[in-house]
């Protein structure tokens, strides 16, 4: 994992996932503006998954 995302998933969960969907981000801000903490989880959710994609294609 990037660790400037991981960082970027803590201070600001939106910006940390800009490389998917827009339902996706637009999520993560519902999700950031209802609470800080669920947004956060998600956007930690998410970046997690797509490490193990990417490691499950080599």
């Amino acid at each position: 994992m990037d660790i400037r995302r991981l960082i970027l998933a803590v201070i600001l969960p939106p910006a940390a996932i800009m490389n998917k969907e827009a339902g996706t981000i637009m999520l993560t801000g519902l999700l950031t503006l209802l609470g800080w903490l669920p947004g956060v989880v998600f956007a930690l959710f998410l970046i997690s998954q797509e490490k193990y994609k990417y490691e499950a294609k080599a």
